[in-house]
């Protein structure tokens, strides 16, 4: 069975005991680089050695309701996507 992922508390307590920094310092830092992520999604945003954030733009497409099956065309749109580092990948497998 695999191993459940980490809260947000449990990552800031695992932080705060490998840096020697407070829970509310680690949690500040946390923060900042999130709401920094956001501020930068539209022109990517790279977290050294995880990934990055690039912004992606769907084309219009046909697809289909699937509780009727009645083709419906689905509009472009704009998304977000996380690519991961090669050291990451290399580090799960």
């Amino acid at each position: 069975m695999a191993a459940k992922p980490k809260t947000k508390s449990q990552i800031i307590t695992a932080i705060a005991e490998d840096t020697d920094l407070t829970k509310k310092d680690v949690s500040a830092v946390i923060d900042s680089m999130v709401q920094m992520a956001y501020k930068e999604a539209k022109n990517g945003f790279t977290i050294p050695g995880l990934g990055k954030l690039i912004l992606v733009n769907r084309k219009a497409r046909d697809g289909r309701n699937p509780a009727t099956g009645e083709k419906i065309r689905i509009p472009a749109k704009k998304v977000l996507k996380f690519r991961i580092s090669k050291a990451a990948k290399d580090a799960v497998g």
